[in-house]
């Protein structure tokens, strides 16, 4: 019984594994671009994103257009030329302090709140440096979700 258990847990964890290779973030190249339900423009429009640079988590192709889920786990299909490979993330965790260097002993600079949508200039190891509105800095990388 046992042995039978660890072959399908394995059998489970090489699928999603080989799965989540597939898997890629991008972000959104507009202020406005339509989810829709299917992979084509005859399908209707499921939600309008209305933030440029939004990161969502590609997981499917098909023609011209790519299945997406976003941070809050809204999937659909979104046409490739709304897309971008330009580097941006949520804030994930709540209250998220941004830091002057790419560690927690550096001066704070700002509280960040969960959502907060941040634009990235480049990661080092666990921490990412940031831009979001008016403030620069950096910040663990645990606590983004997008393309880092």
């Amino acid at each position: 019984m046992l042995r039978t258990l660890l072959i399908i847990t394995n059998i489970l964890f090489i699928q999603n594994t080989c799965l989540s290779d597939n898997e890629y973030f991008l972000t959104l190249r507009y202020d406005q671009v339509n989810l829709r339900q299917g992979p084509s423009s005859e399908y209707p429009v499921k939600i309008f994103y209305k933030k440029k640079y939004l990161p969502v988590l590609v997981q499917d192709q098909s023609d011209n257009f790519r299945k997406i889920r976003d941070h809050e786990n809204n999937t659909g299909w979104i046409h490739v030329s709304q897309l971008s490979k330009k580097k941006a993330a949520i804030i994930i965790d709540e209250e998220q302090m941004m830091f002057s260097g790419p560690t927690i002993y550096s001066k704070p600079i700002a509280k960040l709140e969960i959502g907060r949508l941040v634009n990235i200039s480049k990661c080092e190891d666990k921490w990412c440096k940031i831009k979001t509105n008016k403030f620069k800095g950096w910040i663990k990388k645990e606590s983004l979700w997008g393309l880092l």
